[in-house]
Order: C-alpha cells, then structure tokens, then sequence
C-alpha cells in the first residue's frame, strides 16, 4: 500500500534566519536568451539580499517588475514590487495582522490575486486593485486556498490544501468551484499559447509529474516527470519546462523528449536550494527562489 503523502502547508514565517539558524530564501533575476535548442542564461543579481523570508515572485503582464512575498523586521508577510529598469523595491500591502502571499496580476485586469492568510488564519484567494481601493475576497467558500493559476479573467484553478490536497477549477463570477483532482503539487502555472493549466499529480509519492488540464473538457494529460527531489517549475514562451534542481537550472522540452538537461549551474554565485520559478511573459528573465550559500 502507498504512504499517505504529506499535506503541503501555508504557514506565515515567524522565526527570523538568525533563529533558525540557516539563511532564507532570496529572489535572484537572471536574463534568459533563447537560441533555437539553447537556452543560456546570465548572471543571476540578488534583488532581495536582505535577511528573512523571500519568495513567491511572477512577472508584471509587461516583464518590467517583479512581485514578491516578503517578511520584514515587523514580521509581516507583505506583497513587493521590485521595479527592473529602476532596481528600486517599493512596499505594495500593508495589511496587518493579515498576510499576502503569491501576488499575481489578473489577466486582462487591473488588479492583483493573492492568497490572503486572515485574522483567524483562513486561507482565500483575494483581489488588490494594483491603484488602490479596498481590497475584496474573490471566492469566499474555496478554502484554505494555498496556491492559484488563471485561464482567463474569471476562471482560476486552485490548490486547496487537505487530506489530500486538491486540484479545484473556480469560477469568479459565480464562486463555483469543483474538484478536479486529488493528490497534487503546489506548483499551477497556466501553458503559454493554450487555455490549459498545468499542475504537479502526486498520485505516486515517488513522483512527481506534470499534468495538463483542459478546463473546458475537465481532461488531463501527463506532461513529463519533474527532476528527482523537485516539486517546481516555471514554463518559457516557447513550450519549454525550466526546474531547478540544487543550483542548476534544468530543461526540458515535452514535445519532443521528456530528458532533462543542465541549462546553468549557479553553485559559483552561491545560490542552493533553487525551488520556486517565473518567466517574464517574454521569455527574457527569469526570478529564481534559492538560498544564497552562508
């Protein structure tokens, strides 16, 4: 018989790095150039080198801007912008006793998604509007909601957390939502060019293996089978999968083969640990969540 897989858990970082003792998480950006079957990948610059907790980051719709979680000396989980052009970081929620995390632009919005841990710890997905305004939940009965990827404007996929956590497909508009699959990773990321998700099953707890989702049809398709250890991945424009595995950056491309391949090895700059990933719309950047070596 299988093991019972471990339930994923949102927590709100309470102990600082000194407590710990070992570093956080950092957010790094990295440029990316795509040449045919090459991918190279430059320099990564720490954007967050600070201590404490780091992570979560995705794009702005036009790649000039990262979000980011990140906990600060008011041991605060807050949503942050650093804006590339400038190198300039700017504070976007200050919400407590509430915390942000995993800030995502709305497509075809002018608002942000986050899950939003509440006063008495339930988990929601929840609208910002990027210029000001009160902010709104967005489904009130999916809960606790720990991670989200969006089709479209009103169609959003969730990973709820539970015994076992599931794959939920929701409407914003009515506030429907089914449960698609169980057994599931943390890591949902819409496919470029399609209206399909993609998801992580854990089906097997030894595997870990990428999914599609058609929302349409509620059909899903294996993918290709993550890196040993790896629970992340990000996509390029072009229908590749980016993983990082310890400090490398690993690809590999579905359509053709489901071998992963070394792109970049990042132990020289110090980075470990790589979990986390995102790619700027246009493929030229890309944010990596990695603990920088002490």
């Amino acid at each position: 018989m299988r093991r019972t897989l471990p339930v994923l858990v949102l927590l709100v970082p309470s102990l600082t790095a000194a407590q710990q003792g070992q570093r956080q998480p950092d957010v790094f950006l990295a440029s990316v150039s795509l040449n045919g079957a090459e991918v190279r990948v430059g320099s990564p610059q720490n954007i967050t080198a600070r201590p404490g907790y780091d992570n979560q980051p995705s794009f702005s719709p036009d790649g000039r801007a990262v979000f980011y979680t990140s906990v600060r000396e008011d041991a605060q989980a807050d949503i942050y912008r650093y804006d590339i052009d400038v190198g300039a970081t700017v504070r976007v929620t200050r919400t407590a006793p509430e915390s942000e995390y995993s800030a995502v632009i709305i497509p075809g919005s002018d608002a942000m998604a986050v899950i939003r841990v509440e006063r008495d710890s339930t988990q929601r997905l929840w609208r910002f509007p990027t210029g000001g305004g009160a902010p709104a939940v967005i489904l009130e009965n999916v809960k606790p909601a720990g991670y989200f990827a969006f089709v479209d404007e009103h169609t959003v996929a969730l990973f709820v957390l539970g015994r076992p956590a599931t794959l939920q497909l929701a409407d914003t508009r009515t506030g429907k939502a089914d449960t698609i699959v169980a057994n599931v990773g943390r890591s949902l990321h819409r496919i470029p060019g399609q209206r399909l998700i993609s998801y992580v099953s854990r089906a097997d707890e030894d595997i870990a293996q990428v999914m599609s989702l058609d929302p349409a049809t509620r059909s899903t398709l294996p993918i290709a089978r993550l890196p040993d250890g790896t629970e992340d991945y990000a996509w390029l424009p072009d229908g590749r999968i980016v993983a990082g595995q310890g400090s490398k950056l690993l690809v590999c491309d579905p359509r053709t083969a489901a071998a992963w391949h070394e792109v970049a090895d990042f132990a020289s700059a110090g980075l470990t640990n790589i979990t986390r990933l995102a790619v700027s719309p246009d493929g030229r950047r890309i944010a990596i969540v990695a603990v920088p070596r002490s």
